[in-house]
């Protein structure tokens, strides 16, 4: 029995002093965020042109390595954190799944000429989940609190631009984007340089 408790304890400070998670999904998040926001702002190309390039870094960056740091999360006992990277990084390979060629989603859609109402259902769906988590973030600190609350209106305004808006609204979520990716880098950040003990720090004016 003593070895077993020994044991027991040994495994419980090996998974505290594990790193923190949150500064890789925010980083994955921020990133892939940043890429597709420039491609719907038509910041330095051509607007609505070279959305392909994201499908790599959905899948892998935004997407595995978001759903990993929401694993860790999980590990780590932080529900929040779990619950928001796991989500993001499951919403980056279902979106990396529609536009990869040979699924076959994007072409059906299309075909039934579908693909913008069906598109507008599923962003506004991300939009009313991503307010949720911006409920749950109040009591958390402002850095979030702020990522939330413009990744929710990013969400909003590309559904609305989906369900017929026009391209103005997407237009509009492509700079939205691009200040939530802005963000989450910053938050991101913050982690890192209080996890290795930086010289300096970010504030992320925590709330009670």
């Amino acid at each position: 029995m003593a070895q077993i408790a020994a044991e027991n304890a040994r495994a419980e400070a090996a998974a505290s002093s594990g790193a923190n998670p949150a500064p890789l999904g925010l980083s994955a998040f921020a990133l892939t965020t940043f890429v597709l926001s420039c491609v719907n702002a038509g910041f330095l190309i051509p607007q609505g042109t070279g959305g392909n390039i994201v499908v790599g870094l959905a899948l892998f960056y935004g997407g595995l390595a978001q759903l990993l740091a929401g694993m860790w999360e999980f590990r780590s006992g932080n529900t929040f954190g779990a619950t928001a990277f796991s989500s993001f990084g499951a919403f980056w390979l279902a979106y990396g799944t529609i536009l990869l060629p040979g699924t076959g989603v994007l072409d059906a859609l299309t075909k039934a000429n579908v693909f913008h109402p069906a598109a507008g259902i599923f962003l506004l769906a991300w939009a009313i989940f991503t307010f949720l988590m911006l409920l749950g973030s109040l009591r958390i600190n402002l850095a979030l609190i702020a990522l939330f609350l413009f990744l929710t209106l990013t969400f909003l305004a590309l559904a609305i631009g989906e369900l017929g808006g026009g391209v103005n609204f997407q237009i509009i979520g492509g700079w939205l984007g691009i200040v939530t990716a802005l963000i989450a880098w910053y938050t991101a950040l913050a982690g890192i340089l209080s996890s290795a003990k930086s010289v300096f720090t970010l504030p992320v004016w925590p709330r009670g």
